[in-house]
């Protein structure tokens, strides 16, 4: 009974341990805040798009490079990933962070505003960090500077991932997360669990938001191609209508969602971005194509949902005498937060964010490619604060007025820092 009661004590006392936060890591991440701030404007204001961050893949090697990393580049074409040592052998650690921006026009007013132009999509385009990977980056750099400085704290070996391609590579490509484990960055060494962060414009600065379990949707794009049968627009019982086919497999698949998905469980979403047919008012056309998404966080909806869509596409256009084909495209999968490492190292992060900050939400439809790295290892992903004290209504990720309080970002590093540290020496 002794020994029983003096393994628990032990065991106890680890798992304190294990949480404990060291102050210097702390005040080291507040000594380099004001570098950090700098290199994210740096980004900020030299923007590149997905799978062309050749400058940025640079700056970011060579201050791993500086800092005595093990550096490896060109990974899933713009990728780096820098390997730190600590001062003995035990696990492995991932640390991720995004390094593309987006084809947005910026309007944000502050100094350091993007002004570069692109062709995406034969299209001239601005291109802005219009989704704060800028701030991933600058976070993850920082992250890379303070355990570099404390390896002798580390048990085991933290691998940094800058990731290109996170809004999805060009067409014909392929990039992202998915590339960068096909090409193995999870091997040598092994990675045992992973760990993310994503800014938030409508978080305040200071919070973190999180969930367990699915905390993104899964991302699907599909095309829909309807057949008719052209013919006047003064005669249409002469033809076969795509149009009114495509309305009438629009408002089906909706059915799918209101009728057939038990939303008490998760949400889901189907949505119908585009529809292309037709060249002239008084002309029934031969064909339609439908392009949109759904959004699913719970495994089995989504393969209920894609079934019934494939089922229901070709049904409706036959019942109105045409054809129809729906294909799919996996964008992302559930962002799914493994359950035991959050309730193991949540505590990490009440601990330096103050327990009343750290705010279990819940998910979101939006999707996140970091997703592909947690169907390999445990993961843990989760939101930080970066909505001014002074910011009524923050402007959406993804529009021309996004914007971010850089006072957030300290926070990033600190977390981010403190989490690899913890979760190493509690093996």
């Amino acid at each position: 009974m002794k020994n029983n009661f003096l393994i628990i004590l032990l065991l106890l006392c680890c798992s304190i341990q294990a949480q404990k936060i060291d102050p210097n890591v702390n005040s080291l991440s507040e000594k380099i805040e004001s570098k950090v701030i700098e290199w994210r404007r740096d980004f900020h204001q030299n923007p590149e798009l997905s799978n062309r961050e050749f400058e940025t893949a640079k700056k970011i090697a060579k201050h791993l490079k500086d800092l005595g990393l093990e550096v490896t580049e060109n990974v899933a074409k713009t990728g780096v990933v820098g390997i730190l040592k600590g001062k003995k052998d035990g696990k492995v650690v991932a640390l991720r962070a995004d390094i593309d921006a987006l084809p947005v026009t910026e309007r944000a007013d502050v100094p350091f505003r993007s002004t570069v132009k692109t062709t995406f999509l034969d299209t001239e385009v601005g291109v802005s960090h219009a989704c704060g990977h800028d701030t991933h980056i600058a976070i993850l750099m920082g992250v890379a500077e303070v355990l570099s400085k404390n390896k002798d704290k580390i048990f085991g070996t933290v691998k940094f991932i800058f990731q290109p391609a996170e809004e999805g590579p060009p067409p014909g490509e392929e990039g992202g997360a998915k590339l960068m484990i096909k090409e193995g960055v999870l091997k040598n060494p092994d990675v045992d669990a992973i760990f993310g962060l994503h800014i938030n414009s409508g978080t305040p600065v200071g919070m973190i938001r999180y969930k367990p379990g699915g905390t993104m949707a899964a991302v699907e794009r599909f095309v829909i191609d309807v057949k008719g049968k052209q013919t006047h627009g003064s005669a249409p019982w002469t033809g076969v209508d795509p149009i009114l086919i495509s309305a009438k497999i629009i408002d089906g698949l909706q059915t799918i969602i209101s009728r057939e998905s038990p939303l008490v469980d998760e949400a889901a979403v189907i949505t119908v971005g585009k529809i292309t047919s037709g060249v002239r008012f008084n002309i029934i056309p031969e064909s339609a194509e439908m392009i949109g998404t759904v959004r699913t966080l719970d495994p089995k909806m989504r393969e209920m949902i894609i079934r019934r869509m494939n089922e229901m596409v070709p049904a409706i256009a036959k019942a109105y005498g045409g054809e129809a084909s729906i294909t799919f495209q996996n964008n992302t999968s559930i962002t799914y937060n493994d359950p035991k490492l959050v309730k193991q190292m949540l505590p990490t992060i009440q601990e330096i964010a103050g327990k009343e900050n750290v705010v279990l939400s819940k998910a979101t439809t939006g999707g996140e490619d970091f997703s592909y790295f947690q169907e390999v290892v445990p993961g843990f992903y989760f939101f930080l604060g970066g909505k001014s004290p002074d910011t009524e209504k923050a402007a959406s990720h993804h529009t021309p007025d996004f914007y971010i309080d850089e006072s957030g970002l300290v926070l990033g590093v600190k977390v981010m820092s403190q989490l690899a540290i913890n979760y190493l020496n509690a093996q």
